[in-house]
């Protein structure tokens, strides 16, 4: 009798209320846990897909946690269609994250389930899906409302697709467009003046962009990444009239017989300017240099390794007016002489790193007194090709 009362007293891990389980389930510290947690019941298994937030395929880029291809019954790398991405959003309905990227054979109608199942989407990664053009943006801009992250990396879009997305997507902040080369600046120009939350933008290798699509630009525009570009004078002029932009990669910058467009910096546009990479930029000259020194203020990091047309005056300018400079990449700058590096010995007092190698013109000499006067400094021989401080923003 005794032991009967016991047993209808006794409480188990059954009994536990949905909310505790999702505590459990949200504070397992391994993928591997979240995985088995499902396998437990069917009560288990509805928790453990109400609440799985990122989803990646094997044959995916990026690094969100990775999908078991078991539960698609395949050991293999699966072939991603429609009707896997039908399943998958059935079940996991609440996904803040969803990678396709390297689906390269992905054509837009497999992106249909995403209307009825990415209102909850955030971030969407469409990296080298070959097959993706403007209908596909528009299932997305429908289905999608939410989005804040997209990255279209190679896809075969143009600005038909990005001022649809434009148009629904308005709270998009971070867009990677990089080697989408149909792209012009009337696309860019859609996701500036509609997406007022718009902080960050990769366009590397937009050989259509001139720059001026970024006109009117908010202060909320803090980075962009513009690699191997045409970027024209009045386009530079464009991405700085937010007043916000705080990174800025411009490297392997395309030469323009009517300037560079850098000088107009001096009239207070780059006062927020942190980090700026102007690697193999061959064309800028002492006075683009003497701009930029005397309009960012608060820079940390400047490349200018390979900008060959830097001499005395601009070294000196960045002695001068770069109070807050941490880091300088000066690597076979052939203006670099010794005069300039005294220049930057006995100015710059904030910096901590000197990237320097391959210059003719400065001798061993110039380079001991460097030391012995800046011992604060180190001087490092490698040339950085990434500089991009903010990974987070495109995953």
């Amino acid at each position: 009798m005794s032991k009967t009362v016991l047993n209808k007293g006794t409480t188990t891990i059954s009994d536990l209320p949905d909310d505790c389980l999702v505590f459990i389930f949200q504070n397992l510290d391994s993928a591997s846990a979240r995985e088995a947690f499902g396998l437990t019941c069917q009560r288990w298994l509805h928790i453990q897909n109400a609440n799985r937030l990122f989803l990646q395929f094997y044959c995916s880029f990026t690094t969100q946690p990775v999908i078991s291809s078991k539960s698609l019954s395949s050991e293999h790398v699966p072939v991603i269609g429609g009707m896997h991405l039908n399943r998958l959003l059935t079940r996991f309905q609440n996904l803040r994250s969803l990678s396709l990227s390297g689906c390269t054979q992905l054509p837009d109608s497999d992106l249909i389930p995403l209307e009825n199942y990415g209102k909850s989407l955030r971030s969407l990664y469409l990296d080298c899906c070959f097959c993706i053009t403007d209908t596909g943006l528009t299932v997305i801009a429908r289905g999608c409302p939410s989005l804040t992250f997209i990255s279209l990396y190679r896809c075969n879009v143009t600005d038909v697709g990005l001022e649809t997305l434009a148009d629904s997507c308005l709270g998009l902040k971070s867009v990677n467009l990089s080697y989408c080369a149909l792209i012009t600046d009337h696309g860019i120009k859609a996701l500036v003046d509609n997406c007022l939350e718009l902080s960050a933008m990769k366009i590397t290798s937009c050989e259509k962009v001139s720059g001026t699509g970024f006109s009117g630009s908010s202060q909320n525009f803090a980075y962009l990444e513009a690699e191997s570009c045409y970027l024209k004078p009045e386009g530079i002029v464009s991405i700085f009239s937010g007043g916000g932009l705080e990174y800025l990669d411009v490297s392997m910058l395309a030469w323009c017989i009517r300037g560079d467009g850098f000088a107009t910096i001096g009239a207070g546009t780059a006062s927020r300017l942190r980090v700026l990479n102007l690697r193999l930029c061959r064309t800028i000259g002492n006075d683009s240099v003497a701009a930029i020194a005397k309009g960012s203020p608060l820079l940390l990091e400047w490349n200018l390794a390979l900008c060959h047309e830097v001499g005395i005056s601009g070294w000196e300018s960045i002695a001068s007016y770069c109070n807050s400079l941490k880091k300088l990449h000066v690597n076979r700058c052939r203006k670099l002489c010794d005069i300039g590096l005294m220049a930057l010995r006995n100015g710059c007092k904030q910096l901590s790193i000197l990237y320097m190698n391959g210059c003719p013109q400065v001798s061993s000499n110039a380079i001991e007194f460097f030391k012995l006067a800046r011992g604060d400094v180190m001087i490092k021989t490698e040339e950085v090709l990434n500089m991009c401080p903010l990974p987070r923003l495109f995953g």
